[in-house]
């Protein structure tokens, strides 16, 4: 299945399916605005929505972003019904790719505590835990 589809960037006609595919996959956070985060991420060059399609449906996602020296993955999401297909690690593929054609070497990830299986995913394809503690403040 993978071999059919196309990874791209997101175009403003999927973002309602985008927007679905995450509710759908149970990644949105209710504090987080899934439209007002692809806006930001597609602002400018220095980040994206990478998208997988299937015959003009939207099967998985991953946004992926660099700030001049990290690379950063949030999003990734494959659709319920074609999980287990190999879309989590093709999506992280194109994810290093984009970023390792601008040049960064350092992919980072932010993964809650609690979801252990997306830990097993992660370190199955390479990602360590780094023992970090990541702080936020919204100032907005």
């Amino acid at each position: 299945m993978t071999a059919n589809v196309v990874i791209r960037d997101i175009s403003h006609d999927d973002k309602e399916a985008v927007i679905a595919l995450w509710h759908a996959s149970g990644i949105v956070r209710p504090w987080n605005d899934p439209a007002k985060d692809i806006a930001f991420a597609c602002r400018d060059d220095h980040s994206t929505v990478l998208v997988a399609d299937l015959s003009g449906c939207i099967v998985a996602t991953a946004m992926v972003g660099e700030d001049g020296h990290r690379g950063w993955v949030h999003y990734l999401a494959a659709d319920p019904a074609h999980q287990g297909q190999g879309l989590g690690r093709k999506m992280m593929d194109a994810a290093e790719t984009w970023l390792g054609d601008r040049g960064i070497w350092k992919v980072q990830l932010l993964v809650r505590e609690d979801n252990v299986a997306v830990k097993q995913f992660y370190e199955h394809l390479g990602y360590r835990d780094t023992r970090s503690t990541c702080f936020q403040k919204i100032i907005k």
